[in-house]
């Protein structure tokens, strides 16, 4: 059973607020997705999800408090900083949790959510702003792309980061793209939220220029966590390997313990080149 396809059809004029620059003829047409083993010529096979649509069953109304995930929306709008997205095309969004926390705390006014798991589309206010999800990846003037912990769900990586460059219609959008780092660093966690991969940030950086983008920041992040990682990952994967998560609701001392953790390494976030558990690249499209 093939995904969802990007359509040709004109953008709507509910879409046109966002106020980029657009242009819709000759829109491409390309699967987002394929699942269930099946490949399309230009599919991006396996991709079933993000992971917190898993870990969201896991953690509940408590995602949003989490340390990991507010970990992360730090280190996004740390990456974004100077710079005033108007619109977000989050691809493989899961909940939408990073959209709704760029509508929150950045100058985005309006985001796309879209994710081959939802049952169907729909749509929603977040503080006075429009939040669209849908499985059907469309042509959108977005002027921010987020990857989100994506590209390591598929056997194409390329392919998927080049249908959601192809998405926006934006002549100046950025792409904000974060993955799992270290394939050595493989575990059952991974084997639960169907990864393909880890990456080196080199080969993230490779990836992005292959795609035709100028980077602008790359990066490692969960520096400061990333020794307490290896201790318990190695261990863990030499005993057994059974699919779960580790990702699971702490304490509430634990929970900012490794919050402040995670915050203390935000000063430095741009210039850690050397160790993380995620990896961020942020590169522009230069299409004019």
């Amino acid at each position: 059973m093939y995904g969802p396809v990007v359509s040709s059809r004109a953008i709507p004029a509910r879409y046109e607020a966002a106020g980029s620059r657009c242009h819709t003829r000759g829109a491409p047409k390309f699967r987002l997705a394929v699942v269930n083993g099946a490949k399309g010529a230009k599919g991006a096979k396996g991709y079933t999800g993000p992971m917190d649509l898993k870990e969201s069953n896991l953690l509940g109304d408590g995602i949003a408090r989490h340390w990991y995930y507010r970990a992360k929306a730090a280190a996004v709008q740390r990456l974004l900083r100077g710079r005033a997205p108007a619109a977000i095309l989050d691809v493989g969004a899961g909940s939408g949790f990073f959209s709704r926390h760029l509508l929150t705390h950045t100058s985005a006014n309006l985001a796309w959510c879209v994710d081959t798991g939802y049952d169907s589309d729909s749509q929603e206010e977040h503080q006075g702003k429009t939040l669209y999800f849908q499985r059907e990846l469309s042509p959108v003037p977005a002027d921010l792309i987020l990857l989100m912990d994506v590209l390591e769900h598929v056997d194409d990586d390329a392919a998927l980061l080049r249908a959601a460059l192809a998405a926006s219609t934006a002549t100046d959008a950025r792409i904000l793209i974060s993955v799992p780092a270290f394939q050595w660093l493989w575990s059952g966690h991974d084997d639960f939220l169907g990864h393909q991969r880890r990456y080196r940030l080199r080969q993230l950086t490779n990836l992005v220029t292959s795609a035709g983008l100028v980077i602008e920041q790359a990066c490692y992040y969960y520096g400061l966590l990333f020794p307490l990682a290896v201790a318990t990952r190695l261990p863990a994967r030499i005993q057994s390997r059974q699919p779960r998560s580790q990702l699971r609701a702490q304490g509430p001392l634990t929970n900012r313990l490794l919050l402040a953790c995670c915050h203390a390494e935000l000063p430095l976030l741009a210039h850690n080149r050397l160790a993380g558990l995620s990896a961020f690249c942020l590169a522009r499209a230069g299409r004019g």
